[in-house]
């Protein structure tokens, strides 16, 4: 059995929190800087801000949080971005999509678990810039605890100088933790964000890690903490630099068809969005992640 943690769970359910206002007040200030290239002339986008609820069978509350989702942005096409903390009992299937540890001794006879983290997806207006994905999260059940997470690069016109910056950056604030880390989560998430059925990968990759428990929770909830810290300043001078490029129908046609890619992982493989539907997180938080627009050919 594990302890009950409840320093460590608010330490890390704060952290979350306190990332998710970082990112949403950067993202705004794009919209707001946002003065020159296409749909400059347009009003800053904003976030819509609204509170999700959980509650267990027998109506109890089972935690929640906040989910964030700006649309139609002059930047941003669409952008979630959520932070939550949720609690309760995990049923069968849901013990099997929570994480890639499966099989926990102890969990079928206390399925007891605390999950809390932040999850972002943003789909952008301007093909040249890419799309992007973050999250980050720690879990706890009485028989075990980890963390998770990473974020990675999604580009339909792939800019090689932008791939090379979005990973020096990661890899930047993952060595101090050990240089053994970049390159370990940067071929996790190479292997964890291809498509099988397409062949291919989901983007250009960045890095990803599960179950990660070295049995020190100061020194995981560090380079949990850095994973999060390293997302702003990979990404957000790739926006500054594509979002004033013209685009031309050809590119967007492009973008409409990685977004098709973009949603079959998510509603096929992506562990996040079966354990948020198997444990009745709000459907539309869990969802957030899908384009507003995507194509088929």
């Amino acid at each position: 059995m594990t302890e009950t943690f409840d320093t460590e769970k608010t330490r890390a359910s704060a952290w979350f929190r306190e990332l998710r206002d970082q990112i949403v007040a950067s993202f705004e200030a794009l919209e707001d800087s946002h003065s020159n290239g296409p749909l400059a002339d347009a009003a800053p986008g904003r976030f819509d801000v609204t509170e999700t609820k959980r509650t267990s069978e027998d109506g109890s509350d089972a935690g929640g949080g906040l989910m964030s989702v700006m649309r139609g942005g002059r930047v941003f096409e669409k952008i979630g971005v959520n932070v939550s903390t949720v609690y309760g009992t995990l049923g069968e299937r849901a013990q099997m999509a929570m994480a890639a540890r499966k099989g926990i001794p102890g969990m079928k006879d206390d399925p007891r678990f605390w999950a809390s983290g932040i999850s972002l997806v943003a789909h952008m207006q301007n093909p040249h810039c890419p799309a992007v994905h973050m999250n980050t999260r720690m879990f706890w059940t009485p028989h075990a605890w980890w963390f998770g997470g990473g974020s990675d690069l999604n580009p339909c016109i792939e800019y090689a100088e932008d791939t090379a910056h979005f990973h020096a950056t990661q890899k930047s604030h993952l060595d101090p933790h050990g240089e053994a880390h970049y390159p370990r989560l940067k071929e996790w998430a190479d292997e964890y964000f291809y498509v099988p059925h397409r062949g291919r990968a989901r983007g250009v990759g960045g890095i990803f890690m599960d179950d990660h428990n070295t049995g020190d929770w100061e020194k995981d909830f560090a380079l949990t903490q850095d994973i999060g810290r390293a997302f702003l300043p990979a990404f957000v001078p790739l926006v500054e630099k594509r979002r004033v490029q013209d685009w031309s129908d050809a590119d967007k046609d492009a973008q409409l068809i990685h977004r098709g890619l973009y949603a079959e992982y998510n509603l096929v493989y992506d562990r996040g969005t079966k354990f948020g539907l198997e444990t009745g997180h709000d459907a539309n938080a869990v969802l957030m992640s899908l384009p507003p627009l995507a194509k088929w050919v």
